[in-house]
């Protein structure tokens, strides 16, 4: 997203939608965030008639025509009520018209039904909540389904799994907008975490686990603090009092991911805050967060970002431009 620009989101809404999901898009882009040194998001909702929510426990007024899309730079579609029924034919030409013109596509839940209809992911990637993917699969077989991640990032068109996983999706646009240390302050401002990447499951068996003294909070917390230092899965381990293997259950279970992912994660997510921060010493930095070589923080940094340090650096531009650059102390 252009610096000094609005970016104008806008969400359709339709009957029977899902009140979370209105909720999630207007407090991550609709809310000011005059804490934040950045151009923030222009929000709207729009509806090709009156909207009454999900269960009917309140209809909505005021709200734009779905003329409103077509000056919108990201569209979001939310769940669908009954993924079965075809949104309305103006709904679908508004999503095509959009896409023709190049607007980022946003789907929460079973919104990736609408946007299937549309015909804008056939030979894309895209998932949907797990409850409906096999019927999404025989209904839109020119879709790349990704049935067991929380969301999944194709360009300019993205899907997230469940109302849940739309908050995460909605931090992974803030993230690519406006950088890492910004997505970090709305998910702290959330109290929200932020280590959930898109390619973690959708659904977990056990997602609280039975004895409160168990959870990984205490060990992801402590492998934060020393991300500098070279921590292996056996420091880890041996920090959560257990074995490698339980440990990578433990992971598995509770985070969907391994510890060394997670690890990974959260060292180019520190390279991330450093490098918007001003520090330019890629060997600084690659210290830091425990990478250990600029070769291996290149490496993952391209991996997770899609760029090079110094395309991240010019794309998210600190408040150093010069000199030895800032001090390795990430707020």
């Amino acid at each position: 997203m252009s610096q000094g620009s609005s970016h104008r989101v806008v969400m359709i809404v339709e009957d029977g939608s899902n009140p979370f999901e209105l909720g999630v898009a207007t407090e991550l882009f609709g809310l000011r965030r005059p804490e934040l040194d950045v151009p923030w998001y222009d929000f709207a909702l729009c509806a090709d008639g009156p909207v009454t929510m999900h269960a009917g426990l309140f209809t909505m007024s005021g709200v734009a025509g779905l003329d409103a899309v077509d000056h919108a730079d990201t569209v979001i579609v939310p769940n669908r009520p009954d993924p079965e029924t075809a949104p309305s034919a103006s709904v679908l030409a508004a999503i095509k018209a959009a896409a023709a013109r190049g607007a980022r596509l946003v789907s929460f839940c079973t919104g990736s039904f609408s946007l299937a209809a549309a015909g804008v992911l056939d030979g894309r990637r895209a998932t949907t909540h797990w409850r409906w993917a096999e019927a999404f699969r025989a209904r839109f077989p020119a879709v790349r389904l990704e049935p067991d991640v929380l969301f999944v990032d194709d360009g300019d068109v993205l899907t997230a799994a469940g109302s849940a996983a739309a908050l995460d999706l909605g931090l992974h646009l803030i993230r690519r907008d406006h950088g890492a240390e910004v997505a970090n302050s709305v998910a702290r401002r959330l109290v929200f975490a932020v280590h959930r990447d898109g390619g973690q499951r959708q659904f977990i068996e056990r997602p609280v686990p039975d004895i409160p003294d168990t959870s990984l909070a205490p060990v992801l917390a402590w492998a934060q603090r020393h991300l500098d230092r070279p921590l292996t899965v056996h420091d880890l381990a041996a920090h959560a009092a257990t074995s490698p293997a339980t440990l990578h259950r433990r992971f598995r279970a509770e985070l969907g991911t391994t510890p060394l992912a997670w690890l990974t994660a959260e060292r180019v997510t520190l390279a991330c805050r450093l490098i918007e921060q001003g520090e330019l010493r890629l060997d600084a930095i690659a210290r830091a967060t425990g990478l250990g070589t600029p070769a291996t923080l290149r490496t993952h940094l391209r991996r997770r970002t899609g760029l090079t340090p110094t395309t991240y650096r010019t794309r998210f531009p600190g408040p150093s431009t010069g000199g030895s650059g800032s001090s390795l102390t990430p707020s």
